[in-house]
């Protein structure tokens, strides 16, 4: 290989993996040069190529998240003569780029042999929105030679892989040639750009230059803003993700700004998002699209009723992507994480078809270029990695837990996430509540947590709560109605205040909780297969099913919520809704029981609930006693009652006692 302006000097390894973490993550970190942790970046010296492996995210990649390559090896390819059929070609390149991998399981991105040739150190390859808008612009190489000058390398779109390498290959040769020196940008039509330097620094400093110079140069600035989500939603997002899951749960997802609103308002603009820009977007949102620009949720049902399954039966896969009017841009994902990517990808595409108009108007892939990236095994590669099922037992269900951001509620909502579950923390608590979302995520696959800030006893603030779950992610599958409160006394003791207070939390609550979520899940089940069943489940009391001393506002409104549990599930039972309750013992390590200043110990201690007891400990001890298996109740213990209740289908209204055998039914 010829030799230019770059700097492979001996013992420079261990800084330039540095620089190139860094400026991997400088990049991937910015949603305006990276999307769905897109784009690829290298460091070489003379013998080897550190280059982003597939999977990797440059925004969070460390030393392990990149391949190294023997460039002797890589160099051979390049003057290789490869089969002329696409698919066996593919083949053989993919082998000799595995050949070529020293550290071994970390495939190598399928750009690595361009990289490789371009003779700099660092090379990074990104999609940025400014650069596709122009990219993918119909006069996309006469705006580029205008704004950049005649020496800026432009090369029109090729298929990825062996080919396109090739075709770079000569066009820097001939660069080479014509103006004796290395090409520091390379332009590709509906694809992106290669930025090669030095040093990060310089790196940096080109791609600043290339943003300033495209910024000026848009005559119509991007829509900004975000718009409210229509409370409509929740109408027609849970019918819809219901159409589309006769084969499996899917999560939908809803966005709304002033960009999605523009397409959505215009059908005729819907033309310019209509196919895919880039490999990437059909990757991530699939090459067909689905656009509902009814004004009513019954006339957007009505007519989705008629296109999913056309769609379906004609493309021979479900819908990625469906632009409605007055709701939004809806992904509909695999899993939660997906949808995120989903409506990433996409609404970057609005962003280019808006900023084409700049540069002669949009530049879509023709159909023949869609064909080859929908069949080729890298993408699809990518596809697979992308996916990152959980397979757990609640596997993307969306579950509404209320009082989660700590004790009991959190517990379950922990050990459901860990199922594969989406979970909703509805609480009063925004601070521990937002705190708990935050813990739930670092631990999650594919699923997401999401916190909303609730009071159960406010028929307003719960029709929030449905609103933002359905936005959030399409539907409810189950509603555990775990919220409770307790003030412990007798008849002498209790005023009517904390009476009130503990009923219309323990009791009425679980009430207007039925009646908000119950619309949804009807909606739900009235257009799901016919094996589909929601869940309403209220985590009751070992309280409910005997009578407590001293307590007896919270065992009257416990009582009181098993009543409510049968009379719902009969109602409620021609709508494949099942409403069960459990009946958990106490879970003595929760803050319910444990809290220092106002635990159930300390007031039953204070109540003098436990005869002769003088410490915290007495109270402790005579509880546990009345346990036959000795050891209190945990929401491990509780979620596999309500991992059972969402299982089965032949039971509705009933009772389940969690109890270690202190309240047996009878």
């Amino acid at each position: 290989m010829e030799q230019h302006s770059q700097t492979f000097l001996p013992g420079n390894d261990i800084f330039g993996i540095r620089d190139l973490i860094y400026i991997s993550r400088f990049y991937g970190q910015d949603s305006r040069f990276v999307i769905a942790g897109g784009g690829n970046t290298s460091f070489k010296n003379k013998e080897k190529i550190w280059v982003k492996a597939s999977g990797a995210a440059l925004a969070t990649i460390t030393e392990e998240g990149f391949a190294v390559l023997d460039r002797n090896k890589l160099d051979s390819m390049s003057e290789k003569i490869y089969s002329t059929d696409p698919a066996e070609r593919e083949e053989q390149v993919k082998n000799d780029l595995a050949e070529a991998t020293l550290t071994k399981g970390r495939r190598p991105s399928v750009e690595t042999s361009m990289h490789n040739i371009i003779d700099y150190p660092f090379v990074v390859h990104l999609h940025p929105t400014a650069v596709n808008g122009l990219m993918c612009a119909q006069n996309a190489e006469a705006e580029l030679k205008r704004l950049f000058g005649e020496k800026a390398l432009y090369v029109e779109y090729t298929d990825p892989g062996y080919v396109l390498f090739k075709k770079v290959y000569d066009r820097i040769r001939g660069y080479r040639s014509a103006y004796g020196e290395e090409p520091q940008a390379i332009w590709l039509q509906n694809h992106g750009i290669f930025v090669a330097a030095n040093t990060i620094a310089e790196i940096q400093s080109i791609y600043a230059e290339i943003f300033q110079k495209l910024e000026q140069a848009v005559s119509t600035p991007l829509l900004m803003g975000e718009r409210k989500t229509c409370h409509c939603t929740e109408e027609i997002l849970p019918a819809l993700r219901m159409m589309l899951s006769s084969n499996g749960l899917k999560t939908l997802k809803v966005r709304k700004n002033e960009l999605i609103k523009y397409f959505y308002d215009n059908p005729g603009k819907q033309r310019d998002i209509a196919k895919p820009f880039t490999p990437d977007a059909i990757v991530y949102c699939k090459s067909n699209y689905i656009f509902l620009n009814d004004e009513t949720p019954e006339a957007v049902l009505e007519e989705a009723q008629k296109v999913i399954p056309a769609f379906t039966d004609k493309l021979g896969y479900q819908p990625k992507v469906i632009l409605i009017k007055g709701i939004g841009l809806v992904a509909v994902g695999d899993n939660a994480g997906q949808c995120d990517i989903i409506l990433d990808v996409f609404e970057d595409a609005m962003k280019v078809a808006y900023l084409a108009h700049s540069f002669g108007g949009p530049h879509p892939m023709t159909q023949e270029q869609i064909d080859f990236i929908d069949n080729w095994e890298v993408e699809n590669y990518r596809r697979s990695v992308s996916a990152r099922i959980s397979r757990g037992r609640a596997e993307n269900k969306t579950i509404v837990i209320t009082g989660a951001a700590q004790g009991f509620g959190e517990g379950i909502g922990r050990c459901l996430l860990q199922e594969g579950a989406n979970i909703v923390i509805a609480d009063l608590n925004e601070e521990v509540g937002k705190m708990t979302a935050e813990k739930f995520n670092t631990i999650v696959k594919s699923n997401r947590a999401f916190f909303v800030k609730t009071n159960v006893a406010e028929i307003a603030s719960l029709e929030n709560l449905i609103h933002e779950t359905v936005c959030q992610f399409g539907a409810i599958d189950c509603f555990i109605s775990n919220a409770g409160v307790l003030r412990a006394g007798g008849l002498d003791d209790m005023t009517p205040e904390n009476f009130d207070f503990v009923t219309k939390i323990n009791y009425s609550a679980y009430f207007y909780c039925t009646k908000m979520v119950s619309k949804v899940m009807k909606l739900q089940t009235k257009y799901a297969y016919v094996d589909y069943y929601a869940d309403i489940i209220q985590i009751n009391s070992k309280s409910g099913l005997q009578g407590s001393k001293a307590n007896f506002a919270y065992a009257g409104g416990k009582f009181g919520g098993i009543g409510l549990t049968q009379s719902f599930a009969l109602e409620l039972a021609p709508d494949r809704i099942k409403v069960n309750a459990i009946c958990p013992g106490n879970f003595y390590e929760g803050p319910l029981w444990s809290d220092p200043e106002n635990g159930l110990f300390v007031q039953y201690l204070k109540a003098g609930k436990v005869p002769g007891a003088k410490t915290i400990e007495d109270v402790k001890a005579f509880y546990l006693s009345k346990v036959p298996m000795g050891k209190g109740c945990t929401p491990e213990d509780v979620t596999k009652g309500v991992l059972y209740l969402m299982e089965q289908c032949g039971e509705t209204g009933q009772a389940l006692p969690i109890t270690g055998g202190q309240v047996m039914l009878s």
